[in-house]
């Protein structure tokens, strides 16, 4: 470990019992005892308040009443970084290795019941999410290093299921993880225009020495809510429709917490919502969607849509019968 390790290991265990001798810091962390003298001397030099004690039953300790945050985590702020790691493994989040190295040292410098009890809040919370596509990680990280380095990227990219494959060059802004896939997002020298990339969807990704100026104030989780929403909601957009919608409340609360209808709703109650939707999006996806719900919902209005359903279940009905 570097120095700085040595003297964070060393104030870790430090806070965590009330005594320990320099033969037994040297013993825990696998150094010489002469670099556990030099490290404590550094440490007093720094500020920290360490008191030596000598004889038989003597060694280093803290005074109780110092406070050293923010090196240190309380009990609730240790709980909410396991739990947070274990969502950020869960999404495939590119950098689970040094995640990973970050929780041991906050399990590693704990005594016997503070280690028990983490290893329990850890079991508590889990998240269940897709696998993450074969190479993705290796395909993060180079974004990743885009990203810092602030330098263009061409990308093959395949747009769609049957899209055409096109070399793009991508100034990365950032990256944004949304129902289960990974986006990029920055600015297309294409399309002249920023745009979000659905990372699964990239192929070879080549670095380049262009160096670009990400904007102050630019949101990629914004950005890509909005494209995704297009203006739903907005009385602005001239499209849109109002769609009454009937069923159990039960099925009703599943289509207020969709990501879309949710932005859409314009009143609720307990057997009842209405939404304003896009037309052309409430003709295409919505009404797919709507259609998962079988005999739970039923389309009070307007009439086009329970006619465009019908045609819709018509369809896959002679489809599947073919």
């Amino acid at each position: 470990m570097s120095k700085a390790d040595n003297m964070l290991a060393i104030l870790w265990l430090l806070k965590s019992r009330k005594r320990i001798s320099a033969k037994q810091l040297s013993e825990e962390l696998g150094v010489h005892i002469r670099t556990i003298y030099r490290n404590i001397d550094a440490l007093c030099i720094t500020g920290v308040p360490v008191i030596s004690e000598m004889g038989r039953d003597g060694g280093y300790s803290i005074p109780d009443h110092i406070k050293l945050e923010p090196l240190f985590f309380d009990a609730d702020e240790q709980k909410a970084l396991l739990h947070a790691a274990a969502f950020a493994r869960e999404a495939g989040y590119p950098s689970e290795e040094p995640l990973n190295r970050a929780i041991s040292k906050i399990k590693r410098y704990t005594n016997p019941e503070q280690l028990k009890r983490l290893e329990q809040q850890e079991n508590s919370i889990e998240a269940i999410h897709p696998p993450a596509a074969s190479g993705l990680t290796s395909m993060l990280h180079e974004i990743e290093a885009g990203i810092d380095r602030q330098t263009s990227l061409e990308i093959d990219y395949t747009t769609g299921y049957d899209g055409v494959k096109q070399t793009r060059t991508l100034d990365p802004y950032g990256l944004v993880h949304w129902k289960s896939k990974w986006y990029a997002v920055g600015y297309c020298h294409l399309r002249g225009e920023i745009r979000s990339f659905r990372v699964d969807r990239m192929g070879q990704i080549r670095p380049t020495d262009v160096v670009f100026n990400r904007p102050a104030t630019f949101s990629p989780r914004e950005f890509l809510l909005d494209s995704l929403l297009t203006e739903q909601g907005s009385e602005s957009n001239p499209h849109l429709v109002s769609v009454h919608i009937q069923g159990i409340p039960q099925a009703l609360d599943d289509l207020c917490g969709h990501w879309l209808l949710g932005h859409a709703l314009v009143e609720r109650t307990a057997e009842e919502a209405v939404f304003r939707l896009d037309e052309s999006t409430l003709y295409t996806q919505v009404a797919y969607y709507l259609l998962s719900f079988g005999g739970k919902i039923r389309i009070v209005g307007p009439e086009e849509l329970k006619s465009g359903l019908a045609d819709i279940a018509e369809s896959l009905f002679k489809y599947y019968q073919s």
